[in-house]
């Protein structure tokens, strides 16, 4: 068995005395796992970094086994982290997120695209924490989980002053139809509607909508699972840094 593909690698960690076993999330292959030998080395080093972009090429005898890859790197994203701790955070949460979540095997060709799209952005601190919160919205949609923000629940049709969102089915609901539940609601920022350029204030608002759908209705459908602590190692940062 042998396939070629490009591929954003997730994660690496060694196995044996000068191996490594890598991670990647690739648009045909999904995530996908596979020893790469000498992938320990110190040439390696910089190559097998998470983030970067990857030509691949896999291996194996049988479909099922955990094959060999050969990597080659096409993109390097090191420099746009390593020098900044928020894109370094942002970076990790990704990768958390994906490893967290993708079934193996299994392609996602949507949403690695704009997985790719928000790696290219790294270290543009103006536009990526909000392409981050967009991200995230995709992920749930690729998982099965969607918001749904196009007309009121309630009321049943688009409404202008929509403000809320619930938690329970992640439909949007206007001031009018929450009425008297109001405060059982999820604020709705206008960011997760494409409004216009959104203050930090607001991505935070966003970071909160998109944290309680991972956390209260992807997570128990993959094995009830703790968030990844990265995502929120993240949202701490940029609210640190941005909110304070």
């Amino acid at each position: 068995m042998e396939w070629r593909d490009t591929g954003i690698l997730l994660s690496n960690r060694t196995h044996g005395e000068n191996a490594a076993i890598i991670e990647v999330f690739t648009p045909t292959r999904g995530r996908h796992a596979g020893v790469v030998r000498g992938g320990a080395s110190r040439k390696m080093a910089p190559v097998l970094q998470p983030g970067a972009q990857l030509d691949l090429t896999w291996r194996a005898r049988l479909e099922d086994h955990i094959g060999t890859f050969h990597a080659e790197l096409q993109q390097s994203r090191a420099s746009q982290s390593m020098n900044d701790r928020l894109s370094l955070a942002g970076l990790n949460a990704v990768t958390a997120l994906l490893l967290f979540c993708l079934p193996e095997r299994e392609a996602h060709e949507r949403l690695y695209e704009r997985t790719q799209t928000l790696m290219d952005l790294l270290g543009q601190r103006d536009v990526w924490p909000l392409a981050y919160l967009q991200w995230e919205v995709a992920l749930l949609e690729d998982m099965g989980f969607g918001l749904d923000l196009s007309t009121c629940a309630v009321e049943g049709a688009q409404a202008n002053d929509l403000s809320y969102i619930s938690p329970r089915t992640g439909r949007a609901v206007s001031r009018k139809g929450a009425g008297d539940w109001a405060d059982r609601l999820l604020p709705l920022p206008p960011c997760l509607m494409g409004h216009g350029p959104a203050p930090d204030s607001e991505i935070v608002q966003g970071f909160e909508v998109t944290g309680h759908f991972l956390q209260n209705h992807l997570a128990p459908e993959i094995g009830n699972k703790p968030l990844p602590d990265a995502r929120q190692r993240f949202v701490d940062r940029f609210t640190q840094n941005h909110c304070a």
